[in-house]
């Protein structure tokens, strides 16, 4: 028996991934354990819940892979530093005090953290972990794959032949020119938070107009053979990393907008102007990837795409590629990012002990499972009723058909950014008030930002375009709303009229797909608002300790833990 234990850490979104015989046993991020959003610590406890998972002892393990090589890394941040000296006199001592510190012995401190030999450790690159993870998971013997992020060791994209279990790198490009740090940049000039509030850039954008895009053709060139390169005047990666941007790019679109301040779309015109910056970068991004992808076309012959990086967690820019790139299937794991990095390595280092390619990656359900006892013994002794239900799917149905908030904790939680019916918050997507409440009220977030529909792959077709498809079980695309259907499921269809689809099934979501059934059932539609379960600022719930605090916190109507309920005493 051969196993493996992938890790990613010291960036952000640390993870640990065990695959043991070519099969994935766990996939895990350190931010559900320490409950610190993106934790870029070495992730101890995610290791520790892996193997626990596998029943493997770390001293069983065959190797341990990370999913980048820190001295590449130490060499292009000192070469960089150099190149803009003195103009990065303020980074170069805290950056180069961070990769000679903790991450330029990373292999050491994953061996003492795990207790194993250090011969045993041993890296791959970043841009390989993402290639492995976007193509050893899909469904798809040969295929052409693309690896788009912030920067790797140099690499920010590449551009891999997957064959059976093999990977060929057919080229790449370099930092500084990266269309994820583009998209940083623009995060960070909209009042957002890096690595954070990208997601939130996308939901701004369908607000506004492209009226940008030549200003974003100066700072963003796209070149014949698909490849493009940043203006690096309008940056400032070497002066400025909490920002990324320069003064010229203020000078070219106006002031960066002011963190925290509250969004008013219809009457603040520098809002709708952000909102129309928004969407000249989400046009100028979803062109840059088209041309990567048809150059992808074009030279490998493949009929198929897999994409990975952080880059590729844009669902809008995804769902482009699978109607423009000329592909036939497209598909996009659901840690697409640096978490996914882990999982990647783990699925790289079990192929080279020999073990096979892991069947294709049914469902992100990977993590550690809720544990409904201790949830039902916390909650009685804090004084709610937990009370065991004979149906608890047919409960929860029922709940949201009339009009209440369900929070539900069962089963594994997910691998990725998105719940996907784990550690989810589910209400009517009928009723445009759940989206309203949820938004003002328990999530308390921007207003702008849509709500996710999971809806059962035998209904998808009949709703939505194009679903489903080999990104929607993991909620990695968007899909328009058929135009007769959309004023039925007001919660769920953005401005733009997409809606960023889950297609659920027993196999992908076992927790979520007898919900979708019993609310048939009661309603005749099988969609559901779905949301995660968690609150402004927090990574997605774990366990029982956070799921409680959860319900107390924030007003919910029901939580469903396992097979028991738990609600709210009337006033």
């Amino acid at each position: 028996m051969a196993a493996v234990l992938g890790i990613s850490a010291h960036y952000h979104d640390a993870a640990a991934a065990l695959v043991v015989d070519g099969r994935i046993v766990a996939a895990m991020q350190e931010e559900r354990f320490s409950r610190i959003k993106n934790d870029p610590s070495l992730p101890r406890r995610a290791a520790r819940a892996c193997l626990a998972l596998g029943n493997i002892a770390a001293a069983d393990l065959d190797a341990v892979v990370f999913y980048e090589n820190p001295y590449a890394k130490l060499e292009r941040v000192v070469v960089s530093l150099a190149r803009e000296y003195p103009r990065s006199f303020r980074q170069f001592s805290p950056a180069l005090g961070g990769q000679l510190g903790s991450k330029l012995w990373v292999l050491d401190q994953i061996a003492d953290m795990l207790g194993v030999e250090r011969r045993i450790v041993r890296f791959v690159e970043h841009h390989e972990s993402h290639a492995a993870c976007a193509f050893l998971c899909s469904p798809y013997a040969d295929a052409a794959v693309l690896t788009v992020d912030g920067v790797g060791e140099a690499a920010t994209t590449a551009l891999w032949r997957g064959e059976g279990s093999s990977l060929r790198c057919l080229g790449a490009i370099d930092f500084p020119h990266s269309l994820g740090l583009l998209y940083a940049a623009f995060t960070a000039y909209l009042g957002f938070e890096v690595n954070e509030g990208e997601y939130k850039v996308m939901g701004l954008a369908a607000h506004g107009r492209p009226r940008y895009r030549d200003e974003l053709s100066r700072v963003l060139r796209l070149e014949a053979d698909g490849s493009f390169t940043l203006e690096p005047r309008f940056f400032a990666h070497a002066t400025d990393t909490d920002v990324g941007f320069s003064p010229a790019l203020e000078a070219l679109l106006g002031p960066r907008r002011p963190p925290g301040r509250p969004f008013d779309l219809d009457s603040n015109e520098d809002d709708r102007r952000c909102a129309d910056v928004a969407a000249s970068l989400q046009v100028a991004t979803e062109e840059a990837l088209l041309g990567l992808a048809r150059a992808a076309r074009e030279r490998t012959g493949a009929t198929a795409l897999c994409l990975a990086g952080g880059v590729a967690l844009n669902a809008l820019a995804n769902a482009r590629l699978a109607r423009e790139a000329g592909f036939e299937r497209v598909f996009v794991p659901p840690a697409a990012g640096d978490a996914g990095g882990a999982l990647g390595a783990a699925l790289l280092g079990s192929r080279d002990l020999g073990d096979p390619r892991p069947a294709p990656l049914a469902t992100a359900a990977l993590g550690e499972p809720f544990d409904t006892g201790a949830a039902v013994d916390l909650a009685r002794a804090l004084g709610l009723a937990a009370l065991p239900v004979a149906d608890a799917s047919a409960a929860a149905a029922a709940r949201i058909a009339a009009g209440k908030v369900v929070a539900l904790c069962r089963g594994r939680f997910e691998f990725g950014p998105r719940a996907l019916g784990q550690r989810s918050l589910l209400a009517d997507a009928t009723r445009a008030e759940s989206r309203d409440r949820l938004n003002r009220v328990i999530k308390q977030r921007e207003p702008f930002r849509p709500f996710a529909p999971s809806v059962t792959a035998a209904a998808a077709a009949a709703l939505f375009v194009g679903a489903p498809n080999d990104m929607t079980p993991f909620m990695t695309t968007v899909c328009r709303i058929d135009p007769g259907r959309a004023a039925t499921l007001p919660a769920v269809v953005h401005v733009d009229g997409t809606a960023r689809v889950q297609t659920v099934t027993e196999p992908s979501a076992p927790d979520l797909a007898p919900i979708l059934a019993a609310l048939e059932r009661e309603t005749g539609v099988p969609v559901v608002l779905n949301t995660s379960l968690n609150g402004a600022g927090e990574p997605i719930v774990a366990g029982p300790v956070e799921a409680l605090a959860f319900f107390l916190q924030h007003p919910v109507d029901a939580l469903v833990v396992g097979d028991a309920l738990i609600e709210r005493s009337p006033a």
